[in-house]
């Protein structure tokens, strides 16, 4: 019988797996700013801390394999604490089986939950699947970014949307 794929909060018994589940994405060099995972005792430290911080951030698992991750992470300061910057990913073999709209939704909902009022990303402009799924879950547009990323010398545009409650 296959493994069942399965959303969950972020728990430190994942960390390993998460982090070579964000290598292979970040190594795609297409997704993530990032162009490799850090190294595992900084992303246990990091998913120690979120479990700590009841943090908004889930991963999609098969059996007990990370395939995807979403997480919101609220701003510091005290005047843009009500925004949280999303963060997300799925390994490529699980794309296009709605792991990322699930992710997001969960994501979303504890975001609200949490007291977040606006929730903004950004996105390579030419990553069209992704914007999709964003647009989908009600995030619109705000600016585009010319040059905001940089990848073995050639530059990418950014879209930078945002999701408001009640909106």
């Amino acid at each position: 019988m296959a493994p069942m794929l399965s959303i969950v909060l972020v728990h430190e018994r994942f960390a390993a797996s998460y982090r070579e589940c964000l290598d292979v994405v970040a190594r795609e060099r297409r997704y993530l700013a990032q162009v490799e995972a850090l190294p595992l005792e900084r992303i246990q430290a990091f998913v120690s801390a979120s479990v700590a911080d009841d943090a908004i951030q889930f991963f999609a698992l098969d059996g007990e394999r990370v395939v995807g991750w979403a997480d919101i992470f609220p701003a510091w300061a005290h005047a843009i604490s009500h925004c949280g910057s999303l963060g997300m990913g799925v390994h490529p073999d699980y794309r296009g089986r709605g792991l990322g709209t699930q992710l997001l939704a969960a994501c979303i909902e504890k975001a609200w939950r949490k007291g977040l009022t606006r929730i903004e990303l950004e996105a390579r402009a030419d990553n069209h699947r992704a914007i999709a799924l964003y647009e989908k879950l009600g995030f619109r547009h705000e600016a585009l970014k010319s040059r905001a990323m940089r990848f073995d010398g050639v530059y990418y545009d950014a879209v930078q949307m945002r999701l408001l409650l009640g909106e």
